[in-house]
């Protein structure tokens, strides 16, 4: 499962990081690092997080297959 985080949404609120830990992750205040493939059974953690964004900035893209694991992005929250 693939994930982008809208850094243009995104705000640091850090429920996604409470809800799916093993995903996504706080560094400081605002960053944000997640790993955009995503296990397939984190789906239900991710799901939570997803629905837990107050801004709706993490995306979920089921259904793509395209295999890069272990990659990590930092994002921040900043605009």
């Amino acid at each position: 499962m693939r994930l982008v985080v809208d850094l243009n949404r995104c705000q640091g609120y850090a429920q996604c990081a409470f809800l799916a830990p093993d995903v996504f992750a706080m560094h400081g205040d605002e960053a944000l690092l997640y790993n955009p493939q995503a296990d397939e059974n984190q789906r239900d953690d991710v799901a939570r997080a997803v629905a837990a964004c107050p801004v709706q900035a993490i995306l979920v893209d089921a259904d793509d297959r395209d295999e890069n694991p272990g990659t990590a992005r930092e994002v921040t929250g900043e605009q």
